[in-house]
């Protein structure tokens, strides 16, 4: 079985640069990579594959959810959660679109007294 890479310790900082500057959301190791939570809630997971690629998956809302599977590379659909996607991350990542995916997932996934103190991009 081949190996997951671990991820960029840079892409970790500044993904969790992101996340924990949103109310009460900490990071974690998860069974691969690194994740993301509020409460019990996971907010995203970074991880590398077994294809060698590196992954950040997210929450998002119903129609974004089906605009993403559309949209293909490098954005897709995750297998589990009815609301979960995710984006292949790579040197040409835009981190400023990530900080509004990971941010509108911090307001799905956190209770409504936390997510109205976050201002929501766009």
């Amino acid at each position: 079985m081949p190996t997951r890479p671990d991820p960029p310790a840079t892409w970790v900082r500044r993904a969790g640069a992101i996340c924990t500057a949103l109310p009460e959301c900490y990071q974690e190791p998860a069974w691969t990579g690194v994740r993301w939570r509020v409460r019990a809630a996971t907010v995203a997971h970074l991880f590398g594959g077994e294809d060698q690629l590196v992954r950040i998956t997210f929450r998002a809302e119903p129609d974004e959810v089906m605009a993403f599977e559309h949209l293909g590379p490098p954005y897709f659909r995750a297998s589990w959660g009815r609301n979960v996607v995710g984006l292949l991350l790579d040197s040409g990542t835009d981190w400023e679109e990530l900080r509004e995916l990971l941010t509108d997932s911090y307001c799905l996934q956190a209770p409504a007294a936390l997510a109205a103190q976050v201002a929501r991009p766009g």
